[in-house]
């Protein structure tokens, strides 16, 4: 164990658990975070066996969360865990913040937040009185286009935003069939994943990237939603129209029905002067549009960007970088935030940024707004928080 890295203790993540294993290698990437503790199931002997492993010693492989922090708060402040990163389905990312910010641990949660909006609201209070740094894994603000993109918006290039529109189509839950992965069954399960189905686990990313790049935020909405495959009771579809706090329009479509789709994220931005472009199919790409005049490609790595642009690249122009990158760049961000509290510092520089409580509430109170106003004949709800 080197004691110079932020230690890093993980709940869920365990055998079958896709997001775990990214979570871990996205913590990994850039050598400032180490992996020290576990409660990867709970069952002991799974959660020792996957434990051991990743190399783990198989007393810090704890068969609950709760032994976790209870047994590692004893041990001495240079060998304890500093934050614990929540990979567990969503029905457990609450208790599971609420008991590490009681033991004074640092969280970084998948997304979403929690398993409702009062879960969420419950927890900045709880934030609010500790020293506790939390983060949340919206993956795609981590790219670098997409900060380039966010720095040209704030910076005027686009003038006064009019339109937006964000898609976010998948098509892995198209038939009935495709139900039977571990992945698939909490996700349709309600108890476990909330409200919703597509909303919750992607139309959320599509949300939080609209309002991150473009800097403004949803103050209404109309929503269509739809269980589209025979037997299901959460949403596997929808279109949710937007109003933003500019007035101006957008539309965001979400859909894991869409046979042949695979992970099909794309952001578009109209403004009085330009538009951007940007998708995770190909994101290393922003595409730069204005009235009367050629197109710009925008290539990662290739001539001035941003800081935080810059920041988030790691190899020479023309060597894709994507999805893990995007997600490491958050764990290395958050680690900055956790030395820096390590350290008295109540601040990090701004282009080191990551997801936080505030984008936590925003994406719970998107899911809990869409879900109710796509269940009335009401065209137009306020955006209610709380």
């Amino acid at each position: 164990m080197n004691s110079n890295k932020i230690r890093m203790g993980m709940v869920g993540g365990g055998e079958g658990a896709f997001i775990g294993a990214v979570h871990r290698i996205a913590a990994r990437l850039d050598g400032l975070i180490e992996l020290v503790a576990g409660a990867f199931s709970s069952d002991s002997a799974r959660s020792t066996a996957a434990g051991q492993m990743l190399g783990l010693d198989p007393a810090r492989c704890y068969a609950s969360y709760q032994a976790m922090f209870e047994a590692e708060s004893l041990l001495p402040a240079d060998q304890r865990i500093d934050f614990v990163a929540i990979v567990t389905p969503n029905h457990l990312h609450f208790p599971i913040a609420q008991l590490a910010i009681q033991y004074g641990f640092h969280i970084l949660s998948d997304k979403p937040a929690t398993l409702n909006l009062e879960q969420a609201l419950m927890l900045k209070k709880q934030l609010e009185t500790s020293h506790v740094v939390y983060g949340l894994t919206h993956t795609y603000t981590g790219y670098p286009m997409v900060k380039e993109a966010r720095h040209r918006i704030a910076n005027g290039e686009l003038g006064n935003i009019r339109k937006i529109i964000v898609e976010y189509n998948q098509g892995w839950l198209a038939n009935s069939n495709d139900e039977t992965s571990k992945q698939a069954q909490w996700r349709l399960d309600a108890s476990k994943s909330g409200i919703s189905c597509c909303m919750g686990d992607i139309g959320v990313h599509a949300a939080n990237l609209t309002e991150y790049v473009s800097g403004l935020e949803i103050t209404e909405l109309c929503a269509d939603l739809n269980h589209v495959v025979p037997g299901r009771t959460l949403d596997d579809d929808g279109t949710v129209l937007l109003r933003f706090n500019n007035h101006s329009k957008g539309v965001l479509i979400a859909s894991q029905i869409a046979l042949g789709e695979e992970n099909n994220l794309t952001l578009r931005i109209y403004g009085d002067k330009a538009s951007i472009e940007w998708s995770q199919m190909e994101p290393n790409s922003l595409w730069l549009r204005s009235h009367n005049a050629p197109a710009t490609l925008l290539r990662a790595g290739v001539g001035p960007l941003c800081n935080a642009a810059t920041n988030a690249l790691r190899t020479p122009a023309g060597h894709p970088e994507g999805y893990l990158e995007a997600f490491a760049n958050i764990y290395v961000n958050f680690a900055k935030q956790v030395q820096a509290s390590k350290s008295g510092l109540t601040t990090v520089n701004s282009e080191f940024d990551v997801p936080g409580i505030h984008e936590a509430i925003r994406g719970m109170a998107f899911i809990e707004n869409a879900v109710s106003a796509s269940a009335q004949d009401t065209k137009w709800h306020t955006f209610k928080i709380g």
